[in-house]
């Protein structure tokens, strides 16, 4: 992550409880280390056994994430940073649209009927799963700061 990117990225990371003197003890690796390796982890799909060496272990890399998904930090993370993605590009920060997808998936001739249906509109017999996580106004790279 180059300075500029961690600057924008700081700027909208959560303040720490003990840094707002509300308790618990400071963490033991830098927030910034600990974003780089999860965003290596994501660019180039490794296990997280193979680690290199230059990041922290991969057994802390693997609790920081938990922790903070646990409290809903990575989300408030990745949603102030679309917001500022958002007003950078002069819009409103707050997405105004959602898609919410489905996708059918054909079941094989073992799988029991009570368990598979019929998509009408696809011609599909199997089974459906909707994606309801999926919000498609958002500008993509949401980690990267706009180039100038």
């Amino acid at each position: 992550m180059t300075d500029t990117e961690w600057g924008v990225v700081r700027d909208a990371m959560p303040v720490p409880p003990w840094l707002e003197g509300r308790g618990g003890q400071p963490e033991g690796y830098c927030h910034r280390q600990q974003l780089d390796a999860v965003r290596y982890l994501v660019d180039n799909g490794i296990k997280r056994r193979a680690m290199p060496a230059d990041f922290p272990a991969w057994d802390r890399v693997y609790a920081f994430v938990r922790r903070w998904r646990a409290r809903s930090l990575l989300a408030e993370l990745h949603d102030r940073l679309r917001g500022l993605v958002r007003e950078d590009a002069g819009r409103d920060p707050e997405p105004t649209a959602a898609v919410i997808d489905a996708q059918s998936l054909r079941a094989a001739a073992t799988v029991p009927a009570s368990s598979r249906g019929y998509d009408g509109a696809k011609k599909v017999p199997g089974r459906k799963r909707q994606s309801w996580s999926i919000a498609s106004d958002c500008c993509w790279p949401c980690w990267s700061p706009p180039r100038t």
